[in-house]
Formats: C-alpha cells, structure tokens, sequence
C-alpha cells in the first residue's frame, strides 16, 4: 500500500480505533440529520426527473405493451399528443443523457470545492427542473431539439453528486458518516421507485406532459427549500446548537479546509488507494449496468419470460388501464394481490434503498462500538456487496426456466450490492476529505465508462452463443467484481493520505 515518505499514516492504519469525542444528538432534530434528509429530498428529485421520459415515453408513443397483443394501447388520453418514434430512436433519446452526465462529473467536483457544494448542487437541480419543464416543448419540435434537452439534463445533474460529497465533507462526523451519507443516497433509488408509481398515475389521468410540468414544478420548489435551508458548513448555520458546531467542527479538525484552484494531480494518479476505489467502482458498475440493461433480454430470450410484458401487466393492472382490465379479471381474489398491484417488481427498488439505510447505520454501529477500524470497515461492506452479487449472478445461468427464482436473485443482488454504500462509495471522504468531490467526480466517470462498455460486450459474448454467450457474460462480471475487491482489500486505505493534508502549490 502507498505509503508518503515519513507519514504517520502506517500507525493511524494499524489502529483500529477512532477518536471518539463526546456527541450531542444526532437525531432529526440536529443540523447534520437535517441535512441528510435535505440532500435525501433532493436526490430524490433529481433521479425523478431522470427517470421521467424512460417511463413516459410508453405513452409519448402511444405504444402498445411489448408483445402488441392487448387490445388497446398504452394508457394516452386523447389530448395528449403522440409521436411515431421507432425503438432506435427511443434508444437515443433515452441515452442522450449520458451524453452530457459523463462530461461533469470531475468538473463538478473541483467547481464544488471552488464555490461551496451547497451552491453548485442547487443549482444543479434548479437548472434539471427547469429543463425538464421543457421536454414537452421540445418533444413538438423535434427528435434533435429533445436529443440536445436530454444531454443538457446530463450536464446539469453530473454535478450534484460530486457537490453532495463536498458538502458531507464538512458536515459528516466520521461516526456518522455511513449512516448519513447513505440515507441521502438512498434517495436515488426512492426517487426512481417514486416516478414508476407517479408517473404511470400521471400519463393515465391527465397526460404525460403534465408528468414533465410537474416533476419540474416540484423540483423548482424543493430547490427553494434546499437554498433557503442548507448552509455550507457548521460555522455558517444560525440555528445549529453550540454543542453540535463544536462536535462537527473538533471531529473534522484534522482534514483541513477546501482545495483551492491547484490539485495534486501527480499525487493523486500515483496514489494506490484511490486507484483501489476507482477499479472497485468500475467493477461494481459494470454488474449493476449489465443486470439493469440486460437482465430482461436475458429473462426473454433464455428463460423465455417477457420481464417488460410483465411488469406493463402489473402496472396496467394496478391502474386498471384501458385494454388492461380484461386481463385483470380476478385480481381480487388471486393468491398473491401483490402481484397484481405490481408489488413484486418493486422489490428490487425497496431493497436497495433499504439496504443503503441499514448498511450506513451497521457500518456506524461498528465504528462507534470500536469492534472494527475504518479501513476495516470499509472492506467488509465492499466485500459483501461485490462478492455476495457476484455468486448470484454465477448461479443464474443455472437455474432453469425459473422466472420467479430469476425475479428473486435480481431483487437479491440489487439488495447486496447496496453495502458498498458503506465501503467503497465513502471512502473518497475517508482518504481525501478536501478533494472528496472531485475524486467522486472522477470514480463516477470510471463507474460510466462501465456502463457504456458494459451492455456492449454482453452483446458481442450473445451473438456467438446464446446460452454459453450468457453464462459467459455472467461470469466476467463475476470475475471483474472479485478482481476488483481483491485490489481494494489489497491497497484500499481508510486514513487520510499524506497529498490529501497538504496545501496544493501554487500554479
């Protein structure tokens, strides 16, 4: 593991423990707690208004659900316009985004540290909702006109993750950092699971544009509360207790203060323990990438269960859409209901975004009761949420035609996979506070490249064998996420880094 020449960072790493000053309340009432269910809000809305058009479009198309043989199409009022757009250009439209998400993610970061994460995430958001606002505007004047919107929505949100890292850098204890971090993060599952219900309501009741008119409207007002509330750091809040600045403050003492317009650069890229996070960030995305692009192509092709076909019955079910209802006939006395209010498939969503939760509490729990070091900790969720995934997705090819054991496994493994929420997506902060956003932005950027690689070999590993094609799909993944867990136990670190406690020299 990299060590800086005449550092102490070896005993720090040797110890176990943390210093524990005396803490006031943390509950909901504490500045701090009110933060994470701040950026919670506002995470929330900005994986809202990202999964907008991905479920609208079904009614923006006026399509029919994936087999075409119900009776009527999807659930359009009749004012509503629609667009003939054929499969490839959806694929565009919706992949537009990633376009512009990518490109921002490391500049948000440093423009974060410059100006204050408080400032540069708000405005990130404002300016999301205020695009999306647009989208039925844009969707009239054409595929190029939304394709552009789509990418400039990218732009805007690749800041705010980096810019919330910025702000916990100041306002996370590092007892508490697990717990309040992750219940923020999990706001990105709730808000994708919140717009599968909503928007679905929306587009039946009063239209799909009005689904853009009002996650935009609803993403302007939280962005008031989130600047009339939030404030950069401790020393800045007027309402926080005396006792609770001194705890944040003497807690967070030995970090130091925000970068300035220089970066160790050279320290960084030479650094083994961030470039531990970033192979592990890479490895784990491309896992959750390929099961969220692939797992219903696999479903139908292999296990010849339509997972789209299924999960239109369940929604159309639950609204009791046009052209659904025959085929809703008995619901009510089924076996399972949940079924037919499309419980089951959010499963995976209600899993992941309480896995966040508890993880961050079970990581905090084990810090303050001094059982394992930060180093320590980190590693072990990292570990149960890439390798425990990782035999589950090994075991998948082999499970037969089995739907409902495919349905449970993807359910599992979106589960599991959120403890590296306390492993390795925290640990910018513990090895590098002043820089936390900025090496958020950059593993971000590697988690991307993932995603885009990802769904492209899976295709090229099927098109020669559809069964060993997949099984063998199954087991790079596998193998990446244990490769990468390897190198991150090997050289990750959980004390701040010798370049990360410097001052930057001046350009």
């Amino acid at each position: 593991m990299e060590r800086a020449a005449g550092s102490a960072e070896a005993p720090h790493e040797a110890a176990p423990l943390l210093p524990r000053p005396p803490a006031p309340s943390s509950g909901p009432c504490s500045a701090r707690c009110a933060l994470a269910l701040l950026a919670h809000g506002a995470l929330l809305v900005a994986y809202a208004l990202r999964a907008a058009l991905s479920i609208a479009i079904v009614a923006i198309t006026g399509s029919s659900p994936p087999s075409g043989d119900r009776s009527a199409p999807g659930p359009r009022p009749p004012q509503a316009p629609a667009y003939n757009w054929s499969a490839e250009t959806q694929g565009i439209i919706l992949s537009s985004f990633f376009y512009g998400y990518g490109l921002t993610q490391a500049l948000g970061g440093y423009g974060a540290g410059l100006f204050g994460g408080k400032l540069v995430l708000g405005s990130g958001l404002l300016l999301s909702s205020a695009l999306t606002l647009l989208v039925p505007r844009a969707a009239e004047l054409g595929v190029g006109v939304l394709v552009g919107l789509q990418a400039l929505l990218g732009l805007a949100q690749g800041v705010i993750f980096p810019a919330q890292y910025t702000l916990w850098a100041k306002w996370a204890p590092p007892l508490e950092r697990s717990r309040l971090m992750n219940i923020a993060d999990a706001g990105c599952t709730f808000g994708t699971f919140s717009a599968l219900l909503v928007a679905g309501i929306i587009c039946q009741s009063l239209g799909w544009p009005l689904v853009f008119y009002i996650f935009g409207g609803v993403g302007c007002a939280w962005c008031l509360c989130w600047f009339l509330l939030v404030y950069e750091d401790p020393a800045s809040h007027p309402w926080i207790s005396a006792g609770e600045r001194e705890y944040i403050v003497s807690s967070l003492a030995h970090q130091g203060s925000s970068h300035g317009r220089s970066l160790p650069l050279g320290a960084m890229a030479k650094s083994l323990p961030l470039w531990a996070i970033a192979i592990a960030c890479f490895c784990t995305d491309w896992l959750f990438y390929m099961l969220l692009t692939s797992m219903p192509t696999f479903m139908s092709n292999v296990l010849h269960f339509d997972l789209r076909e299924w999960l239109w019955d369940q929604w159309c079910c639950s609204l009791r859409a046009p052209g659904c209802v025959a085929s809703c006939q008995g619901s009510e006395s089924a076996s399972f209901p949940a079924l037919q209010n499309g419980l089951l498939s959010s499963l995976p969503y209600i899993g992941n975004g309480l896995g966040h939760i508890l993880a961050g509490l079970l990581a905090d729990f084990l810090l303050a009761r001094r059982v394992l070091g930060t180093a320590a900790v980190r590693k072990l969720f990292s570990a149960l949420g890439m390798l425990l995934p990782s035999v589950f997705l090994v075991v998948v090819p082999y499970i037969g035609s089995s739907s409902t054991a495919a349905v449970v496994l993807l359910t599992l493994v979106l589960t599991i996979i959120s403890m590296t929420g306390a492993g390795i997506n925290i640990n910018h902060i513990d090895i590098a506070p002043r820089y936390a956003g900025f090496l958020l932005g950059v593993t971000n950027t590697f988690g991307i490249i993932a995603g885009i690689i990802a769904p492209t070999a899976v295709g090229l590993l099927v098109s020669q064998d559809l069964q060993a094609g997949w099984r063998n799909a199954f087991f790079v993944a596998a193998a990446l996420n244990v490769f990468g867990l390897i190198f991150y136990v090997a050289f990750g670190s959980g004390t701040v880094q010798g370049w990360a406690r410097e001052e930057p020299a001046a350009p």
